[in-house]
């Protein structure tokens, strides 16, 4: 249930197991949680022209699927606080195993051959993503899937270390700067969690425009979903050096970045 206080709007009364520290129906009678939801855009726009880019570049689907995943995690992500409903949350919690097998995978296939297919690995993180669902569903532990997801993003944090220390040290700025903007957003989400009655208490004594930047769930959406925008450029990046394509990072209107790409290199 939601916390004392919080109001009811459009969607009904609150039946997901999470509480966040935004209150509810404050901006508008259709969202629960405004800021929240808002900040999921991040997520769900620049990934989607990521996936077109990698199409018109001829790269490989399981980059165009990272993308993709991303931006389902962010659609998700917007349903469920704007509803606050349990199947909304699953829609939100589930999609960041599978996205995150799919960054996995990338990651330990940037070594090998175009478009080949690592069967083994790829019934182990189906398998993985099978019983993250089934288990999720029948105890409906958060902590359950946040010790999950974890995992997939240490996993995740150890590839990149290998690469950026052992093979392409070039690429630490890249690598770092993602993981960087990670653990902050996970660091406010934190700060989100266990002062929020401080943090409610503050913002209503601030005027709107400043209460609004102590939203600090809704910043872990918009550093997490640029961290892992930025961790698919990384992998990617890594992927195509190896293919002996020539990558380099530019940034959009010198704020958003993007990967181009010169004609393959002749042997």
């Amino acid at each position: 249930m939601a916390p004392a206080g919080d109001r009811e709007g459009y969607w009904g009364p609150t039946t997901s197991t999470l509480d966040w520290c935004e209150e509810n129906y404050t901006v508008t009678w259709y969202i629960a949680e405004f800021w929240n939801t808002v900040s999921n855009l991040i997520m769900i726009i620049p990934p989607i022209f990521g996936a077109i880019q990698s199409v018109r570049g001829g790269l490989e689907k399981r980059y165009i699927a990272s993308y993709l995943a991303l931006t389902v995690v962010g659609m998700g992500s917007w349903c469920f606080h704007m509803t606050l409903k349990y199947e909304m949350q699953l829609l939100d919690e589930l999609p960041m195993i599978y996205s995150c097998c799919i960054f996995v995978y990338c990651m330990f296939e940037c070594f090998k051959t175009k478009n080949s297919v690592n069967y083994h690995l790829l019934f182990t993180l189906v398998l993985f993503s099978l019983i993250v669902t089934t288990v999720y569903l029948k105890v409906k532990e958060p902590v359950f899937h946040q010790v999950m997801y974890g995992m997939l993003v240490f996993t995740l944090v150890v590839r990149s270390i290998y690469i950026v220390t052992w093979v392409y040290p070039w690429l630490r700025g890249l690598g770092y700067t993602s993981l960087g903007v990670f653990l902050l957003g996970f660091l406010l989400w934190n700060i989100d969690n266990i002062f929020c009655d401080s943090l409610r208490t503050f913002r209503k004594k601030v005027p709107p425009i400043i209460a609004v930047t102590t939203q600090f769930h809704a910043w872990w959406h918009i550093l997490t979903g640029l961290g892992s925008y930025l961790h698919i450029l990384f992998s990617l990046y890594t992927r195509t050096l190896y293919l002996r394509y020539r990558p380099k990072v530019k940034f959009l209107f010198g704020i958003w970045p993007v990967i181009l790409f010169e004609p393959l290199r002749k042997q």
